[in-house]
């Protein structure tokens, strides 16, 4: 029995590119990148990043490119695969991983000290943010005063 699989789970390096095949099929391609930290010989902490050539094929290939953006995160089960070929530099190789199965991840949080596109306040989200709670005193709640004697269980 021969096992080839690969899982993986990274953020995407650039944005999706769909492209049709002759036959009318879609694939899409895109690159991942995991990280993993470790310690070194000398107890210092380091960090490695990997990436992964990503190949999608058919309806699945439409909805990453749909849904998937550069930084999103996403869970990528499939098969390795090594392609060849001639080319200027003489023969070349390329090994990707074929997604069988594509699971997006929480979607990049906007960032807070931005301000949206189209809005003339161009001062940071949080302080205007600040800035419109300041009167604001809260929720007022009435006070009750509860008996746990009064409660029936």
């Amino acid at each position: 029995m021969y096992i080839n699989t690969a899982h993986i789970y990274g953020n995407l390096t650039r944005d999706p590119e769909l492209r049709a095949l002759p036959d009318g099929g879609q694939v899409c391609s895109f690159s991942v990148a995991t990280n993993r930290q470790f310690k070194k010989k000398d107890g210092a902490k380091a960090e490695e990043t990997t990436y992964h050539n990503i190949v999608v094929f058919g309806r699945l290939a439409e909805t990453c490119a749909q849904y998937l953006k550069k930084g999103a995160g996403a869970y990528i089960e499939g098969r390795l695969q090594t392609r060849s070929w001639d080319g200027e530099k003489g023969k070349q190789s390329r090994t990707e991983i074929v997604a069988e199965k594509v699971q997006f991840g929480p979607r990049p949080a906007p960032r807070s000290d931005v301000a949206p596109e189209g809005d003339p306040d161009q001062r940071p989200l949080s302080e205007r943010q600040a800035e419109a709670t300041a009167g604001d005193k809260g929720i007022e709640y009435p006070e009750e005063d509860i008996n746990p004697d009064d409660i029936p269980f």
